[in-house]
């Protein structure tokens, strides 16, 4: 039997539009599920919004919240036409079948013992939502929002019993050498646990923050944003009522940005051993996830994207000016899957004339243009799979769509210096059978791009292996320059 893939990206706030940072993981988690199903796999795509939480609260700034998060969760639903994704799911933390597994997966952490209430002084980052050591600090300032002052809450709350979980937690790393990818973020998520696990706040005070899902028997509390959309890995495929499609899904395979490394890597997964230690029900229990893959940021001038710093590339307006395909292919090759890449307009626009207009459009237009003019019929081209072409596999498996469209790009390169290399264009005055023969093979090299470029640039493979079947030329470039 064929493996069944489910794949999750983060949620991101509602408390400002979609960004090209998490354009940038939601499109990579969408390329994998494409190429996952073109091998015959089946696969389930989950993405949506978190909406809880103080920096939404605060940035409803008195609107109506449900409707404040409706609007936005509106927004991010919008990408998926924007983008061209083929998520199945669209989690919202609002919604209450997670309201009822978050709070089903609180009660089974309590029943293990891993719950208590104490009071505590803590500086506070709103931009992460996450507590913070001195030592974390940067001057006094969270690194990743440097433009926020962190906040000094007191007050009494529940925690989570992360201390007891530093054992399993390196065990897990231990036996499962890909369990983080890539190997560094795994080093920093193992040092991390070594250094020792202090137990974290899991709730606030109702009273000071109301939005969010109540914790279960204190109304007076509610639960601390991460434990609560954590969840959601588990209740888009049924837990805790459907049981037999949780079984036929997790574990999970998550995309996350390197600031959400401690939140998936570890508090997640200290959350799902302990609510695992108590069955209530007769079911497998709550595995850790499958794999978890750690991208960079996406930024601009030096600094992380940020509405606060005015820096943020809106993925739409990109959409409008440049077409879907265009964007996908500027975030699958030229954001480097793991590091900081930084991003201007110029830079997209530099490169979408040169790989895209100059690049694949053109070699598209002048090899369906020979084949209009010169071949009396639609050229018969074998029907290839993805699977015929075992130099892409590796890349895609170790996530690295950069080097997979590097493989691509240089195809569409060696295609360009072929029709420089034998000029069939002239050669048809003079050797037409030949010149035929070249072409033909040409438009093959095209059916085969169209293979392999399905899964990054959907509507362009489809595009050209229409022009194929119908034997003609675009009527319009595939990429107009710009």
């Amino acid at each position: 039997m064929l493996p069944r893939i489910y794949l999750t990206t983060t949620l991101p706030y509602v408390n400002a539009d979609p960004h090209l940072g998490f354009a940038f993981e939601v499109v990579t988690a969408d390329i994998v599920a494409r190429y996952r199903r073109l091998f015959g796999h089946e696969v389930f795509f989950n993405t949506g919004t978190d909406e809880h939480g103080v920096k939404v609260y605060r940035a409803a700034a008195g609107r109506d919240l449900q409707a404040y998060v409706d609007d936005y969760a509106g927004r991010f639903q919008k990408l998926k036409a924007t983008l061209n994704l083929t998520h199945d799911h669209f989690s919202r933390t609002t919604d209450p079948r997670h309201t009822n597994a978050a709070q089903e997966f609180w009660r089974r952490c309590a029943a293990a013992g891993d719950i208590y209430r104490k009071n505590y002084p803590v500086k506070y980052c709103v931009g992460c939502e996450l507590e913070k050591t001195d030592s974390e600090l940067d001057a006094g300032r969270c690194p990743i929002h440097p433009m926020l002052t962190p906040e000094l809450i007191e007050e009494e709350n529940y925690f989570f019993r992360f201390s007891k979980y530093q054992k399993p937690l390196l065990e897990l790393y231990r036996s499962r050498p890909d369990f983080v990818v890539p190997a560094t973020r795994l080093h920093e998520i193992r040092s991390f646990v070594e250094r020792g696990l202090e137990d974290f706040s899991i709730s606030r005070l109702a009273s000071k923050m109301p939005w969010g899902i109540p914790v279960p028997d204190d109304p007076s509390q509610t639960m601390y944003v991460w434990f609560d959309a954590l969840v959601n890995y588990i209740s888009a495929i049924g837990w805790p009522n459907d049981l037999e499609k949780f079984e036929k899904w997790w574990p999970v395979i998550q995309f996350a940005g390197k600031d959400n490394l401690r939140q998936q890597a570890a508090m997640w997964q200290a959350m799902l051993l302990s609510a695992s230690s108590v069955s209530r029900d007769g079911s497998a229990g709550l595995p850790p996830s499958k794999q978890i893959v750690i991208h960079g940021f996406v930024i601009s001038g030096g600094q992380k994207m940020s509405k606060s710093l005015g820096n943020v590339i809106d993925p739409t307006t990109l959409v409008e000016a440049y077409g879907t395909d265009a964007v996908r292919y500027f975030l699958a090759r030229h954001i480097e899957p793991f590091e900081d890449t930084d991003v201007t307009l110029q830079r997209f626009k530099e490169i979408y004339n040169a790989n895209l207009a100059n690049g694949l459009g053109n070699l598209v237009s002048r090899v369906m243009k020979m084949a209009s003019d010169h071949l009396p019929r639609p050229a018969a081209v074998k029907k290839r799979a993805i699977t015929d072409f075992p130099d892409l596999l590796e890349p895609l498996a170790r996530y690295e769509l950069n080097r997979a469209l590097d493989l691509i790009w240089r195809h569409v390169g060696l295609h360009d210096a072929y029709i420089q290399e034998t000029k069939p264009f002239n050669l048809i005055k003079t050797e037409p059978d030949k010149a035929r023969e070249i072409i033909t093979k040409l438009v093959q090299g095209l059916a085969d791009l169209a293979v392999v470029l399905e899964p990054f640039l959907p509507q362009t493979a489809a595009a050209i292996t229409d022009l194929i079947r119908e034997n003609k030329p675009p009527a319009k470039p595939l990429f107009p320059r710009k």
